[in-house]
């Protein structure tokens, strides 16, 4: 006879072993250990993901079955989760990442505090000898309207080669004094601390799709810095391929939609006027149903 603990044991190590596998579609499976290069020498590459679009689907319903409402119902229903803001159910979905980038996209990644993350260490291990050197396209002058931004503007090629060969030298010297330090006998813990942060790291990063949603709203737009921008863009291509239906209501309702303020929202009042337009010729919008039925509702309270 099996004891309890055997059984919970068996349980267990068959909840474990099934969250890589689970409904996995060859898409996804095929991304896992692919590297998606970023930038000059770095990386994205997908470790696992547990759940996909029925996860979503079963968390909101509270549900352990699967099938027992049809296609089109379960993404009506992840829209509807999306559009409402209703975020727990995506939070059952997760990804992690190994992640190899320059240490000031780091700096700029690790806000998004809602992740788990594991970096390589420069005090266990020496740094490497590998730095970012921005192409001669991207290097651009500062925006004169944007403080925190590069203009659209160019330098001429041989100021911009000029360039990108001292910031390279610069690296070159820095790391060549760094291992002078070690070998004269320098603890790996100082001697990296001269080092730029063009300087490569890597990191195990894990995060659940609610968060991972919004740290795309904010890092695959295009007032985001370039080279963040294109990690992001690496993500995407892989939340996308993992859970189509949620990515795709993400792009509807969030990432490429608008916030309106109550002043602009009067304004747009004024423009619109008392014109308000059927259910019906809505669809041709891809507005149906309960979806069309609260975007009339929102232009009737527009009127009040």
């Amino acid at each position: 006879m099996v004891n309890r603990k055997a059984r919970y044991e068996s349980r267990n190590f068959r909840l474990t072993t099934s969250w890589s596998t689970h409904s996995m579609t060859d898409a996804v499976r095929d991304l896992i250990g692919k590297e998606i290069p970023c930038l000059d020498k770095g990386f994205v590459r997908l470790v696992d993901v547990m759940g996909d679009d029925d996860s979503i689907v079963q968390a909101a319903r509270v549900s352990y079955g699967s099938g027992t409402k049809k296609v089109h119902e379960d993404r009506g229903l992840i829209r509807y989760l999306m559009r409402h803001l209703h975020t727990t159910p995506f939070e059952m979905v997760e990804f992690k990442f190994h992640v190899k980038l320059p240490i000031f996209v780091a700096r700029q990644w690790i806000r998004h505090r809602t992740a788990n993350v594991n970096e390589y260490s420069g005090r266990y291990s020496e740094m490497k000898d590998e730095f970012y050197v921005p192409s001669t396209e991207n290097i651009r002058p500062q925006s004169t309207t944007n403080k925190q931004g590069r203009s659209d503007e160019t330098f001429p090629p041989d100021v911009v080669n000029s360039m990108a060969a001292q910031m390279e030298s610069t690296q070159v010297k820095l790391y060549d004094e760094y291992r002078e330090l070690l070998e004269a006998g320098m603890a790996r813990e100082l001697a990296r601390i001269n080092l730029p942060v063009s300087n490569y790291t890597e990191w195990y990063w894990k995060i659940d799709l609610h968060n991972l949603f919004h740290f795309l709203r904010l890092r695959i737009d295009d007032h985001a810095q370039y080279e963040i921008r294109v990690y992001g863009e690496a993500l995407a291509s892989i939340v996308r391929a993992a859970v189509p239906v949620a990515y795709e209501a993400f792009e509807d309702y969030i990432l490429r939609a608008e916030k309106f303020s109550a002043p602009e929202l009067r304004a747009l009042a004024s423009v619109l006027g008392t014109h308000i337009p059927s259910e019906e010729s809505l669809a041709e919008f891809g507005l149906k149903g309960r979806e069309a039925r609260e975007f009339l509702g929102k232009l009737e309270r527009l009127k009040q």
